[in-house]
This record gives structure tokens, C-alpha cells and sequence, in this order.
């Protein structure tokens, strides 16, 4: 059996849904995909399911009922991942914000080095970051900045929803404990990680914005992640984390 997937959550991606699927279906390395799709009233499923006839095998489809945010459909993903037994499970956006070619850097970090996360890293060698506006670059960068000085962690881009999971991880973790949705669900997931004490490692990346289809960022995302990651250093604190 193969020993990668590739969790891609949508909700409304039919723009970009085929051309992801076969990017990461042709690198040198046989991935798998798992696609969790929130009910995309674009029918960004109805096209998975097409496609899967042709990479029957490799293409799998999680439908769920409706829109229930970011996290929950990762934490959806990485339970159908273990229990399949992959050894090594991805984070992806489907908008081509995340190069497929570097997906095979992140494997390498954590099968041939010595990282137990992997992480697509924006800001580890300066700010590589494509056609985003000025502000949403510093609000995304002083984000990462603020989470380390509130956690510790010393980890450049806190926010990044683009790595590599070894399965240890995801199941010393407690995943069924994960609360938060957006940019404070991946911070989440690696303050856990950190708490945990696994090694922690970050591949430089370009993150290049989308070119097509709507972005799902919203205020309320935002807000989450500020309170989000100071109630995570209070869980800290008081061991309940």
C-alpha cells in the first residue's frame, strides 16, 4: 500500500479541483489524495467523482453534509487517514497556493530526515509569498511572530497549512481534542505537536496566491487565531492541553 496521502479539503473549488488532483497524481512519488468536500453547491465533488474512475485507487472522496470549517474537515481527513494506515499524511490547499513539486520535499524531511512535522514554511528564509497585498503579508507574518513570543514555539510560520505528518504524531495528539477551524486550528496542531516534543522542522517554500476561485478567509478566522493561541498557552499552563 501506498504510504502518503494528501488531505485536500473544498468547499466551492471546482475552478481548481481537476488540475490539483492531477499535479499531485503525476509527481515522481505515487500519492494518494483524500478530497473532503463540504457540500460545494459548485459540485466540486460531482468532478472528484469523475475523475476518480480514471485514478481509481489513488483518489478518494470524503462528502460531509455542510460547510463545518477547515479543522473539522482535517481532523475528518487525518482519522480516515490512520485508520488506512498511511504513514505519512499531508495538508494542502486546492487552490495552487501550495506547489504540488513540493510536496516530495516535505516526504523527504520526514522519511529520509529527521522531522516529525513537516512544514511548507513561507518565512524560514525571508517572506516568500506571490501576489499577496502588502497587508495580508505583515498580518500573516506578525501572526507567526506573536505566536512564538506567546508559546515559545520557534517556528517562523505558525500559520502554514501546507505539511507533513508522521502518523506517530497525529496519533499521540489527541486529534477528537481539536477546537479551533481556521488559522488557529493549524496553530493548534502545532503547539500539540511542540507540546508533545516531536521534532519540528520547516522546508522553505514560495506561496504563490490563488488565481482562481474565492478565498475563504474571513474576520472571524482571524479573531480565532488572536484569543485562539492565548487560551492554548493558558491550557498549557494548567495541563489540560
Amino acid at each position: 500500500m501506498n504510504d502518503c496521502v494528501v488531505i485536500i479539503p473544498t468547499y466551492n473549488e471546482i475552478e481548481n479541483i481537476e488540475s490539483i488532483i492531477r499535479s499531485v497524481l503525476s509527481q515522481h512519488k505515487p500519492f494518494h489524495i483524500l478530497i473532503v468536500d463540504d457540500n460545494s453547491p459548485d459540485h466540486t465533488a460531482d468532478k472528484v467523482v469523475m475523475l476518480q474512475k480514471e485514478f481509481e485507487g489513488r483518489l478518494f472522496l470524503e462528502n460531509r453534509k455542510k460547510k463545518s470549517g477547515l479543522g473539522t474537515a482535517y481532523v475528518h481527513g487525518f482519522k480516515w487517514a490512520l485508520e488506512r494506515k498511511y504513514d505519512f499524511i499531508f495538508e494542502m490547499d486546492a487552490d495552487f497556493s501550495h506547489n504540488p513539486n513540493d510536496l516530495e520535499k516535505l516526504y523527504n524531511a520526514c522519511h529520509f530526515g529527521n522531522a516529525d512535522l513537516a512544514i511548507g514554511s513561507r518565512y524560514v528564509t525571508g517572506v516568500n509569498v506571490v501576489n499577496w497585498p502588502l497587508n495580508r503579508v505583515l498580518m500573516s507574518y506578525f501572526a507567526s511572530v506573536y505566536v512564538r513570543i506567546i508559546t515559545g514555539m520557534k517556528i517562523h510560520d505558525a500559520t502554514a497549512g501546507f505539511v507533513c505528518y508522521k502518523r506517530e504524531v497525529l496519533e499521540e495528539i489527541k486529534i477528537n481534542k481539536i477546537k479551533f477551524v481556521g488559522y488557529a486550528f493549524q496553530i493548534e496542531m502545532k503547539y500539540r505537536t511542540f507540546c508533545k516534543k516531536f521534532n519540528i522542522v520547516e522546508v522553505p517554500i514560495i506561496f504563490t496566491d490563488r488565481t482562481k476561485g474565492e478565498s475563504k478567509m474571513s474576520n472571524s478566522i482571524i479573531v480565532e487565531a488572536v484569543f485562539g493561541v492565548i487560551a492554548l498557552r493558558l491550557k498549557k499552563l494548567v495541563n489540560s492541553l
